[in-house]
């Protein structure tokens, strides 16, 4: 298995605005990850993949690992035609959930016509589609109908859910997972915790998760997904958790003279 780490700009939740993508970017390419961008900020409707943003988006990510959060407003044919040739041009993935799809949590109920299009959609432009971790049932049917679809294994998600174990989550999903969502929780709430924190996922379930994945010769790009306190205190304390602590392998390298203190937004 190879990884590559990037952080999702839910990090940057309620701190960002229109001037501070590149700021962000700078940052996060300071401690050596990628960037996971969400297709809008908060208090805010216009879309960060429409035609207009691409170059921008281009130049503030140079070098650096790229991934997409798709649209989940309800995306039109047009939205996904838009997204996935962004998601192209930056040379991205795109992890989107089952409903931006059209496809219910209940097994047996999606337009299947419309996923259809997505899909070949997706294949025909080279961009790689992650289907984030839901109703396991009804993840599994959309990859038993559709081969190029990969998944987003999200650990939150699988922590929480009643009717299935974390372990039958890895289990089912880890040989076509090219994409994680690195987040934590305390069983409860899918409240996007830094991993690590005390009290939150078994660190077996973490260990578990890791040993099966690097039976498969994937690669993969896992994602420091958690809701802000400070980003900087957020991204070190996950990083500590699974490089540390955890020893997973390839950590990002922060660059000469970095500084994980130094984002203080405009």
């Amino acid at each position: 298995m190879q990884i590559q780490y990037v952080v999702s700009t839910m990090v940057f939740w309620w701190r960002e605005h229109h001037l501070s993508f590149e700021q962000e970017c700078d940052f996060l390419r300071s401690l050596g990850f990628g960037i996971e961008i969400w297709p809008t900020m908060k208090g805010s409707n216009d879309c960060r993949f429409a035609k207009k943003n691409w170059f921008r988006l281009k130049h503030a990510t140079e070098g650096m690992t790229v991934s997409l959060a798709s649209r989940d407003d309800g995306p039109t044919i047009n939205d996904w035609q838009e997204q996935i040739q962004c998601a192209q041009f930056l040379e991205a993935n795109i992890v989107a959930d089952l409903r931006s799809l059209c496809v219910s949590g209940d097994l047996g109920i999606a337009d299947w016509e419309f996923v259809t299009e997505v899909v070949k959609m997706a294949k025909d432009h080279n961009v790689e589609l992650c289907i984030e971790t839901g109703q396991l049932a009804a993840m599994l049917q959309v990859s038993e109908k559709f081969d190029s679809v990969k998944f987003c294994f999200d650990t939150g998600f699988a922590n929480i859910d009643p009717e299935h174990s974390f372990k039958e989550y890895v289990d089912k999903l880890a040989h076509r997972t090219t994409h994680l969502h690195l987040t934590d929780n305390y069983g409860q709430l899918d409240d996007h915790e830094p991993p690590g924190v005390r009290g939150g996922m078994a660190k077996e379930n973490w260990a578990y998760l890791l040993k099966t994945l690097d039976k498969y010769d994937n690669s993969v790009i896992g994602s420091l997904e958690m809701f802000p306190c400070m980003p900087g205190t957020m991204i070190k304390h996950g990083k500590t958790f699974m490089f540390d602590v955890l020893g997973w392998p390839n950590p990002p390298q922060p660059q000469p003279g970095y500084d994980e203190n130094f984002y203080r937004p405009i």
